[in-house]
């Protein structure tokens, strides 16, 4: 395939990721999109594969199909509920890969500075004879990239198995606050930087090998302290640091698709993180220093009792009420009943209720997630709305179902200024005349910040499974 067909095919793979992008903005037109991501990586692949210079095809196919193979496995096994780690844990190979292309880059422009000084570049090929026609300024350039690719790379690793294993529950989700941790992270950052800055100047592989070891120390110290309230902006913000080190490795291999693409995910990465910290009046730059989450509140601090309600309870509320407002969290999730909720939304409909759902910008663990299994469970899209799109309805509203969400409901959030989460924008559901919390127990939410809804007077828990808890309810509805 001639370059200029690989230049071709590369801007409309661009143009289709840039499509897929823009169409995941909108559960409507989301299955499209990604349609267009799948056309558009095919065909980015297909290019890079078939393109000039390249050859190895026994190797590169063996690679395509177990990396196939293994994407067709895990994608068949993950359930819903376990998208937040899996997205975490294919942020670590995007960083993993990027440290290794770096270091392979080093080994090929050793090649190539060898061939020039002996003479025989003609016997270079591929990256290597690219490397050997580069000027000294472009060569200090490409070390640069190599650096900031291995830096980010290792960082995204090693950060992206920490989220992994605190999303997975495998490691606490308490913050980890080490004395003097800011210190020792900038410390690490400025040991990274002299280390660069020896490799621009004629220092061996081994500066890069470090600065992989020591970035990866400071990829695991910044997620370890960060606390399990803010895991959804550190997804978010781990898929950000996967793009800049995709183009950074884009810019080492010459690669414009990379380029472009790298910058697509980590400007739509660092876009999201932020407008998830503004929904939980949050700094960024304090989520990323290690922000709060693991701390507790005693629950003797908040007066009242909580008071249970049983299925007959709940049925005859619903019953009796003109509007109903669902918001689910991860506990729906967890329990995969969003089946059953669906159901409930629609056998109350057909009585001619008025139903909604109300979403949270952070609800589950993951940007998304609830839209995502409330699509999956056929509920309509027009009655699912954002928390600014439906908080002014509350006061006005019969009845309120909490499903397995703690932190996005939290009073404390508006009514303590001594709480973690104060300042937080919540869904306002006590403000309804009704609200019925389906939860498995009376622990703390995720983030281990105990909820005065639970004692309010118009608050009623609705214990157990949640999936159960809904398909009680149905055989009871009028």
């Amino acid at each position: 395939m001639s370059i200029g067909l690989v230049t071709a095919a590369y801007v409309v793979a661009a143009i289709l990721f840039i499509l897929a992008l823009g169409g995941l903005s909108n559960q409507e037109k989301a299955k499209r999109a990604i349609w267009y991501g799948i056309i558009g990586m095919a065909l980015a692949v297909g290019a890079t594969v078939f393109g000039p210079g390249v050859g190895a095809y026994v190797v590169i196919l063996l690679m395509i199909v177990i990396g196939g193979v293994g994407g067709a496995y895990v994608a068949g096994k993950v359930q819903m509920t376990q998208m937040p780690e899996l997205v975490a844990g294919f942020h670590s190979l995007v960083g993993l890969a990027a440290v290794f292309i770096g270091l392979n880059a080093d080994i090929e422009m050793g090649r190539a500075l060898s061939a020039v000084a002996s003479g025989t570049t003609d016997q270079l090929g591929g990256f290597a004879a690219t490397i050997a026609k580069k000027t000294p300024v472009e060569l200090s350039i490409l070390k640069v990239e190599l650096f900031l690719g291995i830096f980010i790379g290792a960082v995204t690793f090693t950060g992206s198995v920490v989220a992994y294993g605190k999303l997975s529950g495998k490691i606490s989700s308490k913050a980890l606050t080490l004395p003097f941790r800011h210190q020792i992270n900038l410390g690490a950052v400025a040991l990274c930087l002299l280390l660069g800055l020896l490799y621009l100047n004629g220092a061996g592989i081994w500066t890069m090998l470090l600065v992989a070891v020591i970035a990866g120390a400071i990829g695991w110290h910044l997620i370890m302290a960060i606390g399990g309230a803010d895991m959804p902006v550190v997804v978010s913000m781990l898929n950000s640091y996967s793009g800049w080190a995709a183009a950074a490795i884009g810019f080492t291999l010459g690669n414009d698709l990379l380029i472009v693409t790298g910058a697509l995910v980590g400007a739509s990465g660092a876009i999201l993180s932020y407008i998830m910290c503004r929904g939980m009046n949050r700094s960024f730059v304090s989520v990323i220093l290690g922000g709060w989450g693991g701390e507790t509140q005693a629950a003797g601090e908040i007066e009242g009792e909580m008071i249970a309600a049983d299925a007959d309870h709940v049925a005859s509320a619903l019953n009796d009420a003109d509007s109903v407002i669902i918001v689910p969290g991860y506990g729906m999730a967890v329990a995969q009943a969003q089946g059953s909720v669906s159901e409930l939304t629609r056998r109350l409909r057909a009585q001619g209720k008025k139903v909604r759902f109300a979403i949270h910008p952070v609800a589950g663990r993951l940007p998304g997630h609830m839209n995502v299994l409330l699509a999956e469970a056929k509920v309509p899209y027009d009655i699912v709305l954002e928390m600014e799109e439906i908080n002014e309805d509350f006061p006005q509203t019969d009845v309120v179902i909490v499903i397995g969400a703690n932190d996005i409901v939290n009073p404390a959030a508006q009514e303590d200024p001594g709480s973690p989460i104060a300042g937080m924008p919540v869904l306002e559901v006590w403000k309804a005349r009704q609200v019925f919390v389906c939860k498995r127990g009376q622990g703390t939410g995720y983030s281990g910040i105990e909820n005065p809804l639970f004692f309010k007077e118009n608050s009623r828990m609705f214990y157990g499974d949640a999936k159960a808890s809904m398909d009680s309810l149905l055989p009871l509805l009028a």
